[in-house]
């Protein structure tokens, strides 16, 4: 019974190797899925694009075509105090003590 598992485990590795093997092929699929192989771009070809780059890029720095022309601050926050501050603090921890002892927040482990 277990030459017959190992069998069929063993037959089933080998189908999904030679899967690999063929998906793995230097040449364009016939669905056209990967790109073809092309040459590579010598030193010269690439000076000549980056040179074509940064031509292209001082234009549009020139034209000075901002994506927000007027920007807009959202304001100022309000300055508060520190007694304010501590009366928010001291009226947000009687209301969460009130919470607790009505046992809407449980306190600790249990």
């Amino acid at each position: 019974m277990k030459i017959k598992t190992i069998l069929a485990a063993a037959a089933a590795v080998i189908a999904c190797a030679g899967q690999q093997a063929l998906a793995q092929s230097g040449e364009a699929d016939p669905a056209q899925s990967r790109a073809a192989p092309s040459a590579k771009a010598t030193p010269a070809e690439k000076a000549a694009a980056r040179q074509a780059r940064r031509k292209e890029g001082a234009e549009v720095a020139r034209s000075a075509t901002g994506a927000d022309d007027s920007p807009s601050s959202a304001g100022v926050a309000r300055k508060v105090t520190k007694q304010e501050r501590q009366a928010a603090a001291a009226k947000r921890r009687s209301e969460t003590s009130a919470a607790v002892r009505r046992g809407e927040i449980p306190s600790g482990e249990r």
